[in-house]
């Protein structure tokens, strides 16, 4: 039997992890808010039996389970994949949420609460940063929604977070593809599948008119995609894109990040993104778009 909400509908079970320190606090609340029952600190094989738990909830009144799992067990490696399977086997299939963060900021976020490291002892901080990543690197692997803090504020992994969600529950399942727009200037995103460089295209930044706008406004990418390099360049990046999206598809992948850069992450990027997603999302696929560094100067 499916776990059911109050209204009849499935009962969706979310599994958040991530890097300590990345903000998965802040994201279960994020949750909760959301109408969702949440509980943190759980170890791998706890999991199923929660799922068991609140399948038996005939009129539950929560929008959904999400539950926070805990990796700083030494059993972790070996608890991991026999969770799985057992919520495979009830029949479960919950969404993975990875929250994860720059490692120079996690350093910084320690020093400023001065609160351990779960890991942390022996091992000393940087240590236990870098082994907690090894540990969850699986998870990861696996997970529908990964997502980088670096550069975000409580407020905007809020926002983030309600608008994924809002994505995510579009589609069941399946491959997902994120498209981004990003600015060298600033950073590489760090969940990047796959970086397409667009810094030999038009730049409108040395038009004084075209200056304020961003690649959102027509007149930019008129001016980007309708060059002769722009152009070409957008065809054979879908000729591209088309064939090798049903392969990741077929191979069971879950998600895809493609993330399309120019210097500043104003023009060239949000232009090009654009059209990538208007031209996907006309597809199978679910497809989402950020501009991460637009607003940025």
């Amino acid at each position: 039997m499916k776990p059911v909400r109050a209204d009849g509908g499935e009962f969706p079970v979310i599994i958040l992890t991530g890097l300590s320190g990345a903000g998965k606090s802040t994201a279960l609340k994020v949750f909760e808010d959301l109408g969702f029952l949440t509980m943190d600190g759980l170890p791998p094989l706890v999991m199923p039996e929660m799922v068991r738990l609140f399948r038996t909830q005939k009129d539950f009144r929560h929008r959904g389970l999400t539950l926070g799992l805990d990796a700083s067990g030494d059993d972790f490696a070996k608890q991991w994949p026999l969770a799985l399977g057992e919520l495979e086997a009830i029949g479960a299939r919950p969404r993975l949420v990875y929250v994860e963060c720059s490692a120079p900021v996690l350093m910084r976020r320690y020093a400023a609460t001065r609160r351990p490291h779960p890991l942390e002892g022996e091992l000393g901080l940087e240590r236990a940063m870098e082994e907690e990543r090894r540990r969850l690197f699986p998870v990861r692997e696996r997970s529908e929604l990964v997502v980088d803090t670096t550069d975000y504020s409580i407020h905007d992994l809020r926002r983030f977070l309600q608008e994924k969600w809002n994505f995510l529950k579009e589609r069941q399942w399946g491959l997902r593809i994120y498209v981004l727009s990003f600015g060298f200037k600033h950073q590489v995103p760090t969940d990047a599948d796959m970086v397409f460089d667009l810094r030999f295209l038009p730049n409108p930044y040395f038009d004084e008119k075209l200056r304020p706008m961003s690649g959102k406004d027509k007149p930019i990418a008129d001016f980007v995609l309708g060059s002769d390099e722009g152009s070409e360049f957008l065809r054979h990046q879908m000729e591209y894109l088309n064939y090798i999206l049903p392969c990741y598809a077929r191979e069971g992948r879950y998600r895809l990040t493609l993330a399309f850069g120019c210097t500043g992450g104003r023009h060239r990027s949000v232009a090009t993104a654009e059209a990538v997603f208007d031209s996907l999302r006309k597809s199978d696929y679910a497809v989402f778009l950020e501009h991460r560094h637009l607003d940025l100067e």
